[in-house]
């Protein structure tokens, strides 16, 4: 008993140092890149100076100043908004482990450019702010995929060959096609066309938002075309991933010898079938839960939603150094919890795993 809780404890405390290592490098490889190598001071510099000398060349009084004592001014100036922003000191190594240091407790600063809805430039009041937005898009939209691919893919499984089943397959590829392309149609068609359904966002502006019932139908409303681009980009193609699994372990030995033994269908199906497939169900859904809060860029431009996908893509079009780094931390961070948490599951649901032992568990 003591020798098993031993290899626990190593084996808990290794895995979690080397997610932390991941999460460490991935936040810095980030930083480093969403500052451009160092790159972005010299852009910043430049914005600096344009904006203090022409702050000097409008001002009438300053123009009467002798030239060397105007530029002596104007130098000055730049070096206190230099020093205000933290560079004075270089790039490499000490602002980017500092941004580094911060990033990883979290510690997400101030925006430049980009606010809350309250006018707020703190870089957790914006994340905070547009979360829920993409947790309710995507949230419904994935829960809904995942419960649907998993309950046709038994519906097909049992239905080996027939008519539904070879028009899953024959459609698969047509998951190829992300979600934004799908929403283009869509509001081509019943936005533009038909003029039955919003062409975005995430309710009229008149409308307030909050727990009342006409923002909640506006919401639902608004919701039909996105969350049905989401389905249709990947339905096809979980439902015949989901059912080749089924039907592989429905033709394992043991499999045969129960139905010869006559178990009933429906018990073969949830002991022999379904709980050899839990590991990689159970992964798939939560992959699906850690990666819906983050959006999808495209998807959430096209139907204007103003989620963290929007609020990312306007980061890195505005080098919003913070707020990209912000949100890539507390995705690394929920990623790795997710990564963690996932190991003690397999050894809960499938006995045949072993945390711990042998090969890291």
């Amino acid at each position: 008993m003591k020798g098993a809780l031993s290899r626990l404890g190593k084996y808990t405390g290794m895995r979690l140092v080397f997610l932390l290592l991941s999460v460490v490098v991935a936040v810095y490889l980030t930083v480093i890149i969403a500052n451009m190598g160092g790159e972005l001071d010299r852009i910043v510099e430049a914005q600096i100076r344009h904006e203090v000398n022409l702050q000097y060349a409008l001002d009438p009084e300053l123009q009467r100043l002798p030239p060397d004592q105007r530029q002596a001014m104007i130098d000055e100036t730049i070096e206190l908004e230099l020093r205000k922003r933290g560079m004075d000191r270089p790039f490499f190594p000490q602002r980017s482990l500092d941004f580094l240091g911060e990033a990883l407790s979290l510690q997400l600063g101030r925006a430049r450019l980009i606010t809350s809805d309250t006018h707020s430039f703190q870089v957790s009041a914006i994340i905070l702010e547009r979360l829920p937005a993409t947790l309710i898009l995507f949230g419904t939209a994935e829960i809904l995929l995942f419960f649907f691919t998993l309950l046709m893919a038994l519906f097909l499984s049992r239905r080996y060959g027939s008519v539904l089943d070879k028009l899953f397959i024959s459609l698969a590829p047509t998951s190829a096609a992300p979600g934004w392309f799908y929403g283009i149609f869509l509001i081509m068609i019943f936005a533009a066309a038909l003029r039955v359904l919003p062409w975005g966002g995430m309710a009229p502006s008149g409308v307030q938002m909050g727990f009342n019932w006409e923002f909640v139908s506006q919401l639902l409303r608004h919701m039909i075309l996105p969350v049905t681009a989401i389905l249709l980009s990947a339905v096809f193609a979980g439902v015949y991933s989901s059912r080749t699994f089924f039907l592989i372990y429905s033709m394992e030995d043991h499999v045969e010898l129960a139905k010869a033994k006559g178990l009933s269908s429906r018990g073969i199906e949830r002991k022999y079938i379904l709980r050899p497939t839990l590991p990689p169900i159970i992964t798939g859904f939560l992959m699906l839960l850690i990666s819906m809060w983050m959006g999808q860029i495209v998807l959430e431009t096209v139907f204007n939603w103003p989620g963290l996908g929007q609020v990312f893509y306007q980061a890195i079009v505005m080098n919003e150094t913070a707020v990209i780094v912000g949100v890539i931390v507390v995705f690394g961070y929920l990623l790795c919890a997710t990564v963690f948490i996932l190991d003690f599951l397999y050894a809960i649901l499938d006995p045949r795993v072993r945390v711990g032992i042998g090969g890291g568990r």
